[in-house]
């Protein structure tokens, strides 16, 4: 792991979610940084899984519990005593979404209800960083205001039960931080981050694994959306953006000032179609490997896909110093070679674990 920790050296970290793709690659980020990290999470949502394949589960201490409880919640919270709270749980997927709706609302509103909850009654919680997403926009077209893209101030939306879970978690967060907050309570911050990439992701209905899944077993790798455009980034940029919303939301706790929502996008230059981002790991994976569009369809309607979706994060560059580390042709190398390699044989810690020094030397 990168030593040298500094702010984060010693620190009592949770992360909820702690068992997914992004709480995986969080959890290693921290350690790396010489946080004291815990978790709380289900078990590992798909098979095979990050957690389990960097070793997670035998090297942080965590807990089985689910955010719907608020009893567990409260447990976890009294367990580890956390001064700062990274909230990552969620029921991620779009698709997923339509088929379980309540689960989707019980999960990401009320989990998010029951993590603040637990924060502001914990004697040792300063901040709270709720991840959300940038689909918590009202979808207006055209990748919203202008070229670019949604700005923190944008109205709320969701045209899906998804989109909508995650602006209803930003009310709460909001709600909690202006009843709460002042009167002593911890500095609660969200984060809105863009399309995210790297190894280590194996859900279903997603562009990288549904590609990499389909090649590895020598067969073309069918996309849905191939025209959609969306903003591309590794996930180890938006997770350095959090640890750097946390940081200085804990040096200017005592007075709030950083208290809001934050955008944590790529650059302009990453914004890509699908077919792009399928091209260009097909490109990379070699062997002719290749990308189709469905044939025909299948009887069932496809949900709605906004067709392009950008994010302003001039906020974050201004105020925080944040700026990706990793251009898209690099996150989309990265990304390819992890899996190349695991699925080759290596070893997903130790590949996972340089890929975090690397991008830690590289931002420094």
């Amino acid at each position: 792991m990168t030593g040298g920790g500094g702010f984060w050296r010693g620190r009592s970290v949770l992360v909820t979610g702690v068992t997914g793709f992004k709480g995986s690659w969080l959890a290693l980020l921290l350690a790396g940084r010489e946080a004291k990290v815990k978790g709380f999470a289900l078990a590992p949502p798909t098979k095979p899984s990050l957690f389990e394949c960097a070793m997670l589960g035998s090297r942080i201490d965590w807990t089985h519990g689910d955010v719907r409880s608020i009893e567990e919640v409260t447990g976890a919270f009294k367990k580890y005593e956390p001064e700062i709270v990274f909230h990552l749980a969620a029921q991620p997927l779009v698709r997923a979404s339509y088929a379980a709706p309540v689960e989707t609302f019980g999960t990401n509103v009320m989990g998010t209800v029951h993590v603040l909850e637990a924060a502001r009654r914990s004697q040792h919680a300063k901040v709270v960083v709720v991840v959300t997403s940038d689909k918590c926009y009202e979808d207006r077209g055209g990748g919203g205001g202008g070229t670019a893209g949604y700005t923190e101030d944008d109205r709320l939306g969701g045209h899906d039960p998804y989109a909508t879970s995650k602006a209803c978690a930003e009310l709460v967060a909001t709600a909690y931080r202006r009843s709460f907050s002042e009167a002593g309570g911890p500095t609660i911050v969200t984060a809105r981050a863009g399309n995210v990439i790297g190894g280590g992701d194996w859900a279903k209905d997603r562009i990288v694994p549904d590609v990499v899944t389909a090649l590895a077993a020598r067969r073309p790798a069918v996309i849905r959306n191939p025209r959609c455009v969306r903003p591309w980034q590794h996930v180890l940029d938006p997770l350095a953006g959090y640890l750097r919303l946390a940081e200085r939301a804990h040096e200017a706790r005592a007075r709030h000032e950083l208290a809001s929502a934050w955008n944590f996008g790529p650059s302009p230059e990453s914004m890509r179609p699908v077919s792009n981002l399928a091209g260009e790991i097909c490109r990379l994976w070699g062997g002719g490997a290749r990308w189709q569009p469905p044939e025909g369809r299948s009887g069932e309607p496809e949900p709605h896909e906004t067709g392009i979706l950008t994010l302003d994060s001039a906020m974050a560059r201004r105020t925080l110093g944040w700026a990706p580390v990793l251009p898209y042709d690099e996150a989309v190398e990265w990304t390819t070679d992890w899996y190349r390699i695991v699925l080759g044989g290596g070893s997903a810690r130790l590949r996972t674990v340089r890929q975090v020094q690397e991008f830690e030397e590289r931002a420094a």
